[in-house]
């Protein structure tokens, strides 16, 4: 109030004495001093005002269909076989992601259609390995998705240095984060993608997710693959899953002004 004061009492002033010299304010001047007045206190940001129940609601639709594909698939195998085959593992995520997003927008871009990045292809993942990180897409294309948090093996540091940065890189993930990871783990070898569903505890150091042909197995010479929902690990699973030179992992984020599509 007393700096408000301090203006107003400034600007009157300004006024008597510019009048007392016979100089009048013209209107461009009365303009810039009403300007400077209000910018001592400026209203809230678009993005103060957006409403954070919009970017919750998509989170939750997407886990409950992945939830829903869990139950219909029953504990049976999948086929992960071909392009169009929605259980291989980023093709899971994708569906999960196209299936809801058209009911929301970013409030940047309203007119925009939501849309996933592909993953990066291997010749730009060098020198790691394919399945590390995907495409850059701009906002402005319609990527509602922020990078979080990056692990990249440094083969400056110490495997135990490395460790200690990939935990770390882990602990950052929350409920609804898309991770995409490089890796060399139980069931396979190479790129994997999948979605927490809840954020990372560190009472019990575990993450939990799901996903799709994580776990597989061959039918008929084909892939089928399970489906997994509420799935479980402590963190450092991951950690010697992609802790591995030319190896790594990405954790992307929806957008904090993630609004409902009108």
């Amino acid at each position: 109030m007393k700096q408000f004061l301090a203006i107003v009492f400034t600007i009157a002033f300004t006024l008597n004495l510019s009048c007392a010299c016979g100089e009048a304010l013209t209107p461009e001047e009365m303009l810039a001093a009403e300007e400077a007045n209000m910018a001592q206190d400026l209203p809230l940001s678009s993005s103060d005002a957006i409403d954070p129940s919009a970017r919750a609601e998509m989170i939750d639709s997407i886990i409950a269909l992945a939830q829903q594909l869990y139950q219909d698939a029953a504990g049976k195998a999948q086929r992960a076989q071909y392009s169009g085959d929605i259980y291989i593992c980023k093709n899971f995520t994708v569906h999960l992601f196209r299936e809801v997003s058209p009911d929301y927008r970013m409030a940047a871009y309203p007119d925009t259609e939501l849309v996933i990045p592909n993953n990066q292809p291997r010749e730009d993942c060098a020198p790691y390995t394919y399945g590390i990180e995907w495409e850059e897409v701009s906002a402005e294309e319609g990527n509602p998705f922020v990078e979080a948090a990056r692990f990249r093996y440094d083969d400056t540091l110490t495997m135990e240095e490395n460790r200690q940065k990939a935990r770390e890189f882990l602990m950052q993930a929350q409920r609804g984060d898309f991770f995409q990871m490089a890796a060399n783990y139980y069931y396979g070898v190479g790129a994997h993608s999948m979605i927490f569903i809840a954020d990372y505890d560190p009472q019990t150091d575990t993450v939990r997710w799901t996903d799709s042909n994580m776990k597989g197995k061959s039918i008929n010479g084909e892939r089928y693959a399970y489906v997994q929902f509420d799935a479980v690990k402590e963190i450092d699973w991951f950690v010697d899953a992609f802790c591995r030179k030319k190896y790594g992992a990405t954790i992307y984020r929806l957008r904090e002004d993630i609004v409902r599509a009108e």
